[in-house]
């Protein structure tokens, strides 16, 4: 407990000071957490639109969330492998920005690959089943009308390909995907060993987006900011 309340004072000072400090990675962002983390991607490229529906049948378009961060991923609720480790994971990431200012700035979502299967029932229950908080994560799936395979489609335009075997099951790999504010496909996460936390501290960094970048051999912001949770 003591450790959580810390951690969120930690991300909450820093999110409103770096503004002013010098030495934040700015347009080295990337280049920082390249650096840092092994399984971590810039993409830097516009991300794939789409128009989904969440399970109230209200349509949801990535466009509605110009103005924050969005934490996007894939999987299907009945998956007995590695869907259900990816949502904790995913759980883990929001618990940490959700004790923080950074709570209002950041959308996450998941998109079902298995619509025919996910009810709304099932979308409905599965944030609670897996620990993700409802205030700024939804669980989507395809509108009435689209094809079946409507979202496995919107997945491999994202780059992870879900594959239906004859067992109900898919075969899938797993990313995390960091859409920045207007659109920018800023990075992904590769599978499932990656640090939360530094996916926590890449996003406070796109929150911050500073003009300018890190001066040479000034203090390792990273690794200071890191320190406030150890």
């Amino acid at each position: 407990m003591y450790f959580a309340r810390f951690a969120a004072l930690a991300i909450a000072t820093v999110t409103f000071a770096v503004p002013a400090m010098a030495h934040h990675p700015g347009a080295d962002l990337d280049k920082f957490m390249g650096s840092k983390e092994q399984f971590f991607q810039a993409i830097d490229s516009p991300a794939p639109p789409f128009k989904l529906a969440d399970a109230d049948g209200n349509t949801v378009r990535l466009s509605d969330f110009a103005d924050k961060i969005v934490v996007l991923n894939f999987v299907f609720a009945s998956c007995t492998d590695v869907c259900p480790l990816h949502s904790a994971l995913i759980a883990d990431v929001q618990s940490k920005i959700n004790g923080t200012p950074m709570e209002d700035m950041v959308q996450f979502i998941t998109v079902t690959t298995d619509p025919e299967v996910d009810t709304p029932d099932i979308l409905r229950r599965y944030g609670e089943a897996h620990g993700l908080d409802p205030r700024n994560w939804m669980f989507l799936t395809r509108r009435p009308g689209d094809p079946e395979d409507a979202t496995r489609a919107l997945s491999e335009t994202y780059n992870v390909k879900f594959e239906p075997l004859d067992d109900g099951q898919q075969m899938h790999g797993v990313a995390t995907h960091v859409i920045d504010r207007g659109g920018r496909f800023a990075a992904k996460f590769h599978g499932l060993r990656f640090e939360p936390l530094n996916l926590v501290l890449y996003i406070n960094g796109l929150t911050n987006a500073p003009d300018r970048p890190a001066k040479p051999g000034a203090p390792d912001w990273w690794e200071n900011l890191k320190g406030l949770f150890q």
